[in-house]
């Protein structure tokens, strides 16, 4: 376990708790440099009691994204265990949790310029304000400020789904909620809602499901699923294709001529290969 790894993944935004519970969880595996990380998307699921096409998607969005690096494979007793390196320098990079600082009026030359009327110590004057001051004191955002961003994006769900089948909304709502509490994502529910509204164009209403039904009965489940299931494999698609390439740079194979600039930076921002080695068998970066 890295204290480093862990402390520097734990004071960065990865942009849901899913996520942020999957890094810290490879952060606790991974050595001072990020590196040595091997273990199943099966134990990951199991370990922190997530969905294993969750992992599988979380996984795969952070190498498309630069934040873990396949570094090679170890044999295990089902096959091979990717070995993922965590890419301190692009965590580095994310916007902090920790809020800016805010002035509270104190001067910087200390001087006060009205009256004080607090306690004095040995005849000098107090501040005239406490430091927990109504007017001093900035609270951090509450569980119902959270609450209010999360419904403003649920207005946009709701807006998506067939007007004429709007009904119940506060049941939908208490559903949407339930749902973001899980795990799953805005836009994902919204993807599923356009989905469903596409499909079921045309359809008469007695074919179709109402809003609050179809909310409470989670018919949205299986759409998000299928959702993930196919980015997913594009990733997998995606990280096959780019080892492939990676290895023609590797060989100086004159394969290389076919390897496009918006793919050789990729190659360079995963660390899968160099700047030097693109130039070396003549690929533009």
């Amino acid at each position: 376990m890295s204290w480093k790894v862990a402390t520097l993944c734990s004071e960065r935004r990865f942009g849901s708790p899913v996520r942020k519970q999957i890094i810290m969880y490879l952060a606790d595996k991974a050595s001072d440099d990020g590196s040595g990380i091997w273990c199943s998307k099966g134990t990951i699921a199991r370990q922190t009691e997530l969905g294993e096409t969750t992992v599988k998607r979380a996984i795969s969005d952070f190498v498309s994204e630069g934040i873990l690096i396949q570094t090679g494979r170890r044999q295990c007793i089902n096959g091979y265990t990717t070995i993922y390196r965590i890419n301190l320098g692009r965590i580095d990079l994310l916007d902090p949790i920790h809020d800016p600082e805010i002035e509270t009026g104190s001067r910087a030359d200390g001087v006060q310029t009205g009256p004080a009327t607090g306690a004095t110590v040995t005849g000098v004057p107090g501040p005239q304000r406490t430091p927990n001051h109504p007017k001093t004191s900035h609270k951090p955002p509450t569980r119902e400020g959270v609450a209010e961003a999360a419904d403003q994006e649920f207005e946009t769900i709701w807006a998506a789904f067939p007007s004429d089948r709007r009904r119940g909304r506060p049941a939908c709502l208490a559903a949407y909620r339930s749902a973001i509490s899980e795990g799953y994502a805005a836009a994902e529910l919204l993807k599923a809602v356009q989905s469903y509204a596409l499909e079921s164009e045309g359809f008469t209403r007695s074919k179709v499901s109402f809003s609050d039904n179809w909310f409470r009965q989670g018919r949205w489940r299986e759409r998000v699923e299928a959702l993930r299931a196919q980015q997913v494999e594009a990733s997998e698609s995606l990280n096959a294709q780019l080892s492939r390439l990676a290895e023609w740079v590797r060989e100086g194979s004159a394969l290389c001529r076919h390897i496009t600039p918006k793919q050789a930076r990729e190659l360079v921002a995963r660390g899968m290969v160099a700047s030097a080695d693109l130039a070396r068998v003549g690929v533009a970066s």
